[in-house]
């Protein structure tokens, strides 16, 4: 099991999180979107093509209470971890500015690629 998920945002949706946070979508779908390190960006350039003022959400894992489960509903063989509760700020452990280049794509950023072999 990985240590750390990862969830994409805007800066402005996570800057009004006072205590937990949920996503705008969280209501529809019952679920949090995340990550592992090597699914980032390729997520990020599948539903956040072209778009700034993001962050990263590092998310310790072992510190949620809540159910995460590794699945995929789109009919894929990738799963992906979905948080099924709201993240309380104290399981965020870094937010890291994430924005697309110049040419629309997104790149892993550096602090998160340091060391890391799965890229």
């Amino acid at each position: 099991m990985e240590k750390y998920l990862y969830h994409i945002t805007s800066k402005d949706e996570w800057s009004q999180v006072k205590e937990t946070y949920l996503p705008q979508g969280f209501s529809e779908e019952g679920f949090i979107h995340c990550s592992y390190l090597q699914q980032i960006v390729g997520s990020a350039n599948k539903f956040f093509q072209g778009k700034k003022n993001l962050v990263i959400l590092q998310i310790e894992r072992q510190k949620l209470e809540c159910k995460v489960v590794d699945e995929n509903l789109e009919g894929g063989e990738v799963l992906f971890p979905h948080v099924y509760d709201s993240l309380p700020v104290n399981v965020v452990v870094k937010v890291i500015d994430f924005n697309c280049q110049q040419d629309g794509n997104f790149y892993l950023p550096s602090e998160l690629n340091k060391g890391s072999k799965s890229i």
